[in-house]
């Protein structure tokens, strides 16, 4: 019983350390943070996050990924925005967050569309495909989240590469670095057994 109970846990190691690694391998080459090394798209996709966290202090992931996205398009390297997160609960809404925010930063509102479906990565690649036909874009998150989304996009074909926002040092970002092994696991199952998002939806035309 005890053999057992070691080689359960080992397996479960391999299986977090291989997936993790494996990601990373997947989005070799695809993620940037020179500004200046990143070639011009006509979608951002800008991956949702809370705002504040639990303490009530703004959320230095949601701040960096807000300024990622600013300077992308300020220098003309991203025409339109798309922001995809969570709006599952009273309350919380990442999507229309990022968009106030946006445009107080000078950001055309036209120029911007929201996904309230992205609750998961996974979603919103599949979502950013199948509902607002996008099949190129730029990925906006920090660069463990970038690598994620990018392995998940080259699972469904997508010419997608990411824009690494500023990451976070501090303890709350550790907790974040450990979530990923965990995240990049999960995520490679999903595509082993093809889950979809939670919705999809009619098309949304981004012009």
């Amino acid at each position: 019983m005890r053999t057992k109970a070691i080689f359960f846990f080992i397996s479960i190691i391999f299986c977090v350390l291989t997936s993790y690694h494996f990601v990373s391998f997947s989005a070799k080459g695809k993620t940037f943070t020179d500004i200046n090394n990143i070639t011009k798209h006509e979608v951002g996709i800008l991956l949702g996050t809370g705002k504040f966290t639990a303490n009530g202090k703004v959320n230095s992931y949601y701040t960096h990924r807000l300024n990622a996205a600013v300077n992308l398009y300020k220098l003309g390297k991203i025409n339109r925005i798309l922001v995809s997160g969570d709006n599952s609960r009273r309350g919380y809404d990442e999507p229309s967050d990022f968009k106030n925010d946006l445009i107080a930063l000078g950001i055309p509102e036209h120029h911007i569309y929201l996904d309230f479906a992205g609750f998961r990565t996974l979603d919103s690649i599949i979502r950013a495909k199948e509902v607002f036909n996008v099949n190129k874009a730029i990925i906006i998150s920090q660069k463990f989240h970038n690598q994620r989304a990018i392995y998940l996009a080259s699972q469904y074909d997508l010419n997608f590469i990411g824009f690494n926002a500023q990451n976070v040092s501090n303890s709350y970002g550790l907790k974040t670095e450990f979530r990923e092994y965990l995240a990049r696991t999960k995520a490679v199952f999903d595509i082993i057994f093809n889950v979809q998002p939670k919705f999809k939806g009619p098309k949304v035309i981004i012009k």
